[in-house]
């Protein structure tokens, strides 16, 4: 029997098993996007085969970039289909065109500014240690382009910042510092500027997302339980998905934080990853049950 999700006009059958890679590609997923083309494309903790593409079917099409991450945290694609990817452990973010040539880094390769959090520990509770606010980057966790070619970076997992830089790749502002305080982050892990121009920060370990102008001016914090949202994707009808970490569950919501379905549990925590093709299908990075490696799942809407 097939498994339905959701309700309401979000309502979705559920292939677990729609991603199909060969035996030689293990696929140890953290973050999935899709392409203009409804091509997926999963950043995987694989140093052999770190971008993994899949069609809509689930067939796979091919891999790039052997040997040039650290540690795989977040992928996306800008406006022109090229592909944003952000290693955590490097510190670096890259654009890539989508067939694996880089065009541009922005980041120095494992330099980790001073927040109080040593230089060795690279752990997923290195957040907890942040004393205070520092530059770029420690343990960075995405990046969103503004439409007028600026960047903006959340400073995850050793820090507590939001940054801001020019499209020449000059720091701007920074804002942020540690606490559960308007304004304060822990563990600030995904972006999204939506077509107001505002920033959505997933400000995880608070679970809540806080909502900024483009100088940093806290703009509202959503009311809706979320329990450790981890990244956005904002669709053209200005719904927005979230996957929550920490429950494992997806919630749709609307710009103002209304939430319109959800579904998931405890069994699939760690759920990382989220994006959303041209028929509204839904791929996720989640595992089967808890413990289990992630991979990329679909939820095709009906």
């Amino acid at each position: 029997m097939d498994e339905i999700v959701g309700s309401g006009k979000y309502r979705y059958r559920v292939n677990w098993d729609w991603q199909q890679a060969p035996e030689h590609v293990e696929v140890r997923a953290c973050a999935v996007a899709v392409d203009s083309e409804d091509r997926a494309y999963c950043f995987n903790r694989n140093k052999d085969h770190p971008v993994v593409i899949f069609d809509h079917d689930g067939r796979f099409v091919g891999s790039w970039g052997a040997g040039l991450f650290q540690f795989p945290h977040a992928i996306r694609f800008d406006a022109d289909d090229n592909v944003w990817l952000t290693d955590e452990h490097y510190g670096q973010f890259f654009k890539f065109t989508k067939d694996g040539r880089l065009l541009q880094t922005i980041g120095v390769r494992d330099a980790r500014s001073d927040t109080g959090v040593p230089d060795d520990d690279y752990s997923s509770s290195a957040w907890k240690k942040v004393t205070h606010g520092g530059g770029p980057f420690n343990l960075p966790t995405d990046i969103v382009e503004a439409p007028d070619g600026s960047y903006f970076m959340a400073d995850g997992y050793g820090n507590a910042r939001i940054h801001k830089f020019s499209a020449d790749a000059t720091l701007i502002k920074s804002w942020g510092e540690p606490g559960v305080g308007p304004g304060q982050f822990n563990l600030p892990h995904g972006l999204w500027i939506d077509r107001r121009g505002r920033l959505l920060v997933a400000d995880r370990e608070n679970d809540r997302v806080q909502v900024f102008d483009q100088d940093g001016r806290l703009l509202s914090v959503w009311p809706v339980e979320l329990i450790g949202p981890a990244f956005f994707y904002v669709d053209a009808d200005d719904i927005v998905y979230i996957p929550e970490h920490n429950s494992g569950m997806i919630s749709i919501l609307t710009l103002d934080g209304e939430r319109l379905a959800r579904w998931g549990g405890d069994i699939h925590k760690s759920t990382h990853g989220i994006w959303v093709d041209s028929k509204g299908s839904i791929y996720a990075v989640q595992p089967g049950e808890w413990g289990r490696i992630r991979r990329v799942v679909k939820y095709e809407r009906m």
